[in-house]
Formats: C-alpha cells, sequence, structure tokens
C-alpha cells in the first residue's frame, strides 16, 4: 500500500508540476529588430546596446531586442515607415527626424535654448503630458513610444569665441534646419546648411565658422577641435531628446509584465546615458583645455537675454500646426514654472 500510495503522490505531483512549470518553459521567445540613429562608435549607441542586452536578462530572455547602428537596415529618415510596416519592431530615433510628416515631432524634440538639464524636459515628458502628445503624434503610424533618453545639453564648436549674443553677428555656421536655424539667423549668423561628414573639412577651409553638433566628447571623436579651437560649455542651445519607439501591433502582444519592464529600463537607459555621456564630457574638456582649446560658459544675465529672442522663434515655429503650437505652449508653461522664462 504505501507503494502504491507513493507513486500515487509522485503522478500527482508531476502533473502539477507540469502544469506550473511548462508554460514558462514552452513559451517562445519574442524577437525584435531595432535600429538606432547612432554610429556603431558612438557612446550613445553603446548605451542602446546595453539596454538591449539589459531586457533581455530582465525578462528572462523572453524578449530578446538585437539593436542595429544607424543606416543598417533602412536610411534614418525612412525609419517611422519601416517601423509603421514591421520591418523593424523598435527604433531609437531622434522624433524630429520625421517634421515633414508633423511639425510637433521637432517642437517635442528639442525646444531650441529651453532646458538647462534633462530631468527638466524628463519631468515635463512624464508629468506635464509630453508622453501622451509624443504618442499622439505617432498613433497614425501605427508606432507607441515606450520611453525616451538624453546625452545632454549640446556645445557649438568654433573657430572664434561665442561668449554672449552679440558674437553671433556674423559668424557663418553650420546648423541643422528648424528652429536651431531660426534663432541663429534673429541671433545675425549665416546659417549654412552641411551634412555632417563635411564639417570638419567646412572648418579647416574656412566655409564655416561654428558647427552645432552635440556635446564635447561627441564633438571631441568627430577631430572638429584639431581645426576649432574654441566652444561652448555648459551648453545652452539645444538638448535634444532620442526615443525608444516601437511597432504599436508588437507592443500590444507583449504580457503585461514584459511592457512593465520595457518602461522599467527604459528609465534606466535614460540615465545611464545622461551619466555616461556626462562623464565623457568632463575627460574630453579636461583634454582639451591642456591642448589649449577653451571652453566658455555663458552668464545667467546672456542666458535670460537669447531666452527673450527665442521666444519669438518659438511663438513663430508654433504656427506651423495646431499640434506644433499645443507642444510649445505646453512647454513653455513648464518653462514658466521652473522660473526658466517670466
Amino acid at each position: 500500500m504505501r507503494t502504491k500510495k507513493t507513486f500515487a503522490t509522485c503522478i500527482a505531483v508531476a502533473i502539477v508540476a507540469a502544469f506550473v512549470v511548462t508554460p514558462a518553459f514552452a513559451q517562445k521567445t519574442i524577437k525584435w529588430k531595432a535600429q538606432s540613429f547612432w554610429s556603431a562608435a558612438e557612446l550613445t549607441h553603446k548605451t542602446f546596446v546595453d539596454f538591449c542586452e539589459r531586457v533581455k536578462v530582465m525578462t528572462n530572455g523572453r524578449l530578446e531586442i538585437t539593436p542595429y547602428a544607424g543606416g543598417a537596415i533602412v536610411p534614418t529618415f525612412e525609419c517611422l515607415d519601416a517601423l509603421q510596416n514591421n520591418v523593424v519592431q523598435g527604433m531609437h530615433m531622434w522624433p524630429g527626424y520625421f517634421s515633414g510628416k508633423e511639425p510637433a515631432f521637432a517642437a517635442i524634440s528639442d525646444l531650441i535654448a529651453g532646458y538647462t538639464h534633462p530631468w527638466q524636459k524628463d519631468a515635463w515628458m512624464y508629468y506635464k503630458g509630453g508622453w501622451e502628445m509624443l504618442n499622439d503624434l505617432y498613433r497614425p503610424y501605427n508606432a507607441y513610444t515606450v520611453g525616451w533618453m538624453f546625452w545632454g545639453v549640446e556645445s557649438f564648436v568654433s573657430t572664434h569665441p561665442i561668449r554672449r549674443m552679440e558674437d553671433f553677428k556674423g559668424l557663418k555656421m553650420r546648423v541643422p534646419h528648424g528652429m536651431t536655424a531660426m534663432l541663429m539667423t534673429k541671433l545675425g549668423a549665416s546659417v549654412v546648411v552641411l551634412p555632417g561628414g563635411e564639417v570638419y573639412s567646412a572648418l579647416d577651409k574656412g566655409v564655416i565658422d561654428a558647427s552645432d553638433w552635440a556635446t564635447p566628447s561627441m564633438n571631441q571623436r568627430m577631430g572638429f577641435f584639431q581645426v576649432a579651437k574654441h566652444f561652448n560649455y555648459p551648453g545652452f542651445h539645444s538638448m535634444p531628446l532620442g526615443d525608444f519607439t516601437v511597432n504599436i501591433n508588437e507592443w500590444n502582444k507583449l504580457p503585461e509584465d514584459i511592457k512593465q519592464i520595457l518602461k522599467s529600463a527604459c528609465r534606466e537607459w535614460c540615465w545611464d546615458s545622461v551619466e555616461r555621456v556626462a562623464v565623457e564630457d568632463i575627460r574630453a574638456i579636461g583634454e582639451l583645455k591642456k591642448m589649449g582649446i577653451t571652453p566658455h560658459a555663458w552668464s545667467e544675465e546672456d542666458m535670460t537675454r537669447v531666452r527673450e529672442v527665442v521666444r519669438d522663434v518659438w511663438d513663430e515655429f508654433g504656427k506651423k500646426s495646431p499640434m506644433t503650437k499645443k507642444v510649445i505652449d505646453s512647454q513653455v508653461a513648464w518653462l514658466k514654472e521652473l522660473g526658466l522664462i517670466k
């Protein structure tokens, strides 16, 4: 009898174990492809790779996101179309690349000369409606933003010192289209539109006097300081946002716990990126100073003055669409709460 009872007990335990354990082992691994807009050499692409690896660990291998560098699958400007058509399931982009579809993408990606630290924009995204507005913009393209990151306030690299607003007058500057170009024009600069690969040569030959690119360490990697001996630090004009956006149909297929893991992992990725780039910037600045390359910090008075000018730029750009005005007005209201503008 003992043998029969023992055997029956073993069978019962096995049946229970099958129901409890089998689904976890049998669950199929979800595999996504995600393209970033960075080159493989950039630290910011490496932080994205780390984010993808972290998600795999946190989901116990249930979600694998394979990261690809900029242009590896489709050209950067075509990435939203690729996401919509499920060619890629995720993308890490600067949403402003899609401003041709809706100008508000640019306004939500970088409110020129507005914020002084990533936490301010991050708080607007989470607690002042920014996240909802970005998803409103992406919804027609079958896309959903899970999270975002920053790489800090960007810095001008220049062959002439830029210490205050008046120093822009007469400068030939490489800047992107949009609000940055509008601001520089109002400050008296001559705007030159060039691809990033031509900036070094243009600085070297005097075609341009300054360039908008990225943070000091990123500019150092591009080699710009070999021909330009000045830069702004802390920067003041640009603090872009890079998102992690996914195909909404693929998102909806995910279990609820994986959705939450992705959202939490994005918050960690955000500050991992901010801090690692800041550490690199400090290293780069130390090296640049030893080479006789000079950082220029703006006074609070000059920062206030440039924000007074940029208000006209925000107002003008806000006329491009009702959604653009909504995005800008919301951020202006938050900047007032922060005391950065009156």
